[in-house]
């Protein structure tokens, strides 16, 4: 599975919007994610998911939303996303995030000061593909171990260069 520079501009652009919607907030980040499936590995990459933080009650993240409402489609919901584009919608729900490719505007947290699951944990629980990260989280809050995290459980990380200042400012809105 390869990407190019503009396609991973693209998603992350698509990330940054998502992270827009998120309620600013003086004690946490702005941040979104968009979960991408390419099938096959070097056919059309089509968008299956969105999410940003505190998009669902709970004090939720980006990318923990965005998996569980890729996890609450149903088939016909599949179906439909699919229409377009040459995958089987027949595709079990492990077998599309073990090829899901992440695109988040900030580096997946490891630590929690709620106490809740941390998104690079949700990441390697649903066993995905690769994370594009828009910039590293920034130690405001606590130290962020996230990119490690994915690397030590296999999953490839790219850091896409380019907009680490716009993903800081989008996320540190409220500040």
């Amino acid at each position: 599975m390869s990407t190019n520079l503009d396609e991973q501009l693209a998603f992350m652009h698509l990330a940054l919007v998502e992270a827009e919607k998120c309620q600013a907030s003086p004690t946490a980040f702005c941040v979104g994610c968009v979960l991408v499936l390419r099938w096959p590995d070097n056919g059309t990459p089509t968008v299956v998911s969105t999410g940003y933080s505190r998009e669902l009650e709970g004090n939720t993240h980006a990318e923990a939303n965005a998996l569980t409402k890729l996890r609450s489609l149903t088939q016909d919901q599949l179906a439909h996303i699919f229409s377009a584009s040459s995958v089987p919608f027949s595709l079990d729900i492990d077998e599309i995030l073990a090829r899901l490719d992440v695109y988040t505007t900030m580096e997946p947290c490891s630590i929690r000061t709620s106490g809740l699951a941390p998104c690079a944990d949700a990441l390697i629980a649903a066993k995905v593909k690769r994370c594009f990260i828009g910039v590293g989280e920034p130690a405001d809050f606590v130290t962020c171990e996230g990119a490690q995290k994915l690397k030590d459980a296999g999953i490839e990380v790219v850091w896409v260069e380019g907009l680490e200042e716009e993903s800081l400012r989008i996320a540190r809105r409220g500040h």
